[in-house]
């Protein structure tokens, strides 16, 4: 069945009998909405009587291997059901294709904010402080779990992280057409060779970032970690330099503050960022935090070529493919910086 042929209402009318039978309707009509955001993963809102729901789905098509792995999502946001790493309550699995053309999940909708300039405008200095601090607390919490008291420790290889990830981009990026800016090639070459000795593994999110959270619609408090599509066991300092791009990359560029007075606008700079996260886990970047940078704008860079990629095949979902995908390059340049810091150490 062609998930592209479904409209909200023909998956509204697919749906009913669905939730009746796993009692989350009283045969209630059931209204849906796409949902902004999930660009990976088709994302819906379910109106049934006084309850909300969310219904996240695999796209249709030939998809890339271990993209878009919703049952992973599903298991891992299960597995956090309780943890202080808050997320949306699970409420279905299904992974019969018959029904919607492809698996599905369903949970809570959480009302709450959705932020994304991480200059976050419109706050005062002290919301913007308490809002960063919260976000340092779950990440933290995150890289504080045992994986195998939850259930997870066959949810990623031990170790070797940075090494997968890097030949894994590396390759995808070696496959495509487009242009590839030098510094990217130079990145490539560079990042295997400098690898982290002493790597720890733990619970990663792999794109936790202000976007992909709800924070409550009051307080500095985030109600649900979300899109864990990238998560797996692995090393928790790169996870924490993902979310570090945030620092270094200009609003001109990405969804960035670098270059911003933070002090005025009451965000932590980046070495009293990574204080407190060392504080709560006892874990200190040290002088690879420049290299963990470098491995992260890389693999940005990375994800952003396979968008120009899609945008020159005229097969990109998203209208600003082009303008995406020629950020590629930029990112790339800045991660060949940081590469150049962690050598002067």
């Amino acid at each position: 069945m062609s998930t592209a042929a479904h409209s909200p209402q023909a998956l509204a009318d697919l749906l009913q009998p669905y939730l009746q039978r796993l009692g989350l309707s009283n045969g209630e009509p059931v209204a849906v909405s796409v949902l902004a955001g999930g660009q990976s993963n088709p994302t819906y809102k379910l109106q049934v009587g006084s309850r909300q729901m969310v219904l996240r789905k695999q796209p249709a098509g030939s998809l890339v291997a271990g993209a878009h792995a919703i049952d992973r999502e599903h298991r891992v946001m299960q597995a956090l059901a309780g943890t202080a790493v808050p997320v949306p309550r699970m409420l279905a699995y299904c992974d019969d294709a018959e029904l919607l053309g492809t698996p599905f999940y369903l949970m809570d909708f959480l009302d709450g904010r959705v932020l994304v300039d991480p200059a976050l405008p419109d706050m005062q200095p002290a919301e913007r402080g308490a809002l960063y601090n919260e976000m340092n607390r779950v990440i933290a919490a995150l890289h504080q779990l045992d994986p195998a008291t939850l259930g997870l420790a066959s949810y990623g290889r031990p170790g070797g992280y940075v090494a997968r990830q890097t030949k894994r981009w590396s390759q995808q990026t070696q496959q495509l057409s487009v242009a590839i800016d030098p510094a990217m090639q130079r990145l490539m070459d560079w990042l295997p060779q400098h690898l982290p000795q002493a790597e720890e593994t733990t619970l990663v999110h792999g794109d936790y970032r202000l976007d992909n959270l709800v924070w409550h619609r009051t307080e500095p408090q985030i109600i649900g970690v979300l899109d864990w599509e990238l998560s797996t066991l692995g090393d928790p300092l790169a996870d924490l330099a993902y979310h570090g791009m945030a620092w270094r990359v200009p609003p001109a560029l990405w969804r960035g503050m670098g270059g911003c007075d933070l002090a005025a606008l009451g965000i932590p700079d980046e070495r009293q960022y990574l204080a407190l996260y060392a504080e709560r886990t006892g874990r200190d970047p040290g002088p690879l935090w420049e290299y963990y940078l470098a491995f992260n704008l890389f693999r940005m860079a990375a994800i952003l070529y396979g968008i120009a990629q899609r945008a020159a095949d005229g097969t990109a979902a998203a209208a600003d493919a082009v303008a995406t995908g020629a950020k590629a390059g930029p990112l790339a340049a800045l991660g060949w910086q940081c590469a150049q810091a962690f050598e002067r150490g």
